[in-house]
């Protein structure tokens, strides 16, 4: 993964540099932001034949990355990212992650579910997955988040998804993982938030429900959105109706989400992304 200022050749120069050492590109997409002026670009190779590795790789590549003033990031496939799942009461996103998990659409390690609630831990450990119930109020919010924080660094997790996870995580929380925790929340924000925003959309009469989730950062609510999407709805429904389409949207689209990110599709920049399908 790659991203830098526009210029010409780079592309040149990248395939020359993997051709050069033995390499064949087996995928490869770019983009070019014009009215920022960056360049974007993901390729994979076929590690049969390639002569580097991830101990020789950087020192070679340091020439072409410092000529373009590149960022890059790259993951040589030997070994599987490690996700950890938060969760409160609600279940829908819970449950639908762990069974792409356990159908291995998902194609992550899975050690921990962590939830401020008791109530999903038969279907954690059914599935041999340790679970964690860490309760929380305002007195003792710190010292939960230090919890789970030595959760994640023990079990050397890569990265946190929020399944319907009901706290906002501390500033000093979310610094130790940028761009690696994923939240899901219903597309009615800023327009319909607190209690109830179904509720609220019901009330207004709205025609498109949607889901949005995103990298989480301090602003709340408003990191770098990953996937969206929305359905249509009109008069004929009810509050239980909106309630459902728009869980089977959080579903679908936290689920996307989070294989976009652990098929390392997902570049940020500017508080956007760039996203790699």
């Amino acid at each position: 993964m790659i991203a830098c200022p526009d210029a010409r050749g780079i592309i040149a120069s990248v395939a020359n540099f993997v051709s050069d050492h033995g390499g064949n590109i087996l995928e490869g997409d770019k983009h070019s932001d014009t009215h920022h002026g960056e360049f974007f670009m993901r390729i994979e190779v076929e590690q049969g034949g390639f002569t580097l590795d991830d101990k020789t790789f950087a020192n070679e590549w340091k020439t072409v990355a410092d000529r373009y003033d590149m960022r890059w990031r790259i993951d040589w496939g030997s070994r599987r990212k490690r996700m950890a799942i938060l969760v409160s009461r609600e279940e829908h996103c819970l449950n639908d992650l762990l069974w792409r998990w356990r159908t291995n659409e998902i194609d992550v390690d899975l050690p921990i579910v962590i939830s401020n609630h008791d109530t999903y831990r038969g279907a954690a450990e059914s599935l041999k997955i340790a679970y964690h119930h860490l309760p929380i109020t305002a007195e003792t919010k710190r010292q939960q988040e230090q919890t789970i924080r030595e959760l994640l660094d023990s079990n050397a997790i890569d990265f946190v998804v929020l399944a319907r996870y009901m706290q906002i995580l501390s500033p000093e929380f979310v610094a130790n993982y940028p761009e690696q925790i994923i939240n899901i929340h219903h597309s009615f924000l800023p327009a319909f938030a607190g209690s109830k925003p179904y509720h609220q959309a019901f009330d207004r009469g709205v025609k498109v429900i949607g889901a949005t989730s995103h990298y989480v950062t301090n602003e709340l609510d408003a990191g770098p959105i990953i996937a969206q999407s929305v359905i249509h709805v009109d008069h004929r429904d009810t509050i239980d109706d909106l309630i459902r389409k728009g869980r089977d949207l959080e579903r679908m689209v936290l689920a996307t989400a989070v294989r976009q990110h652990v098929e390392d599709r997902i570049l940020v920049s500017k508080n956007k992304t760039v996203v790699f399908e």
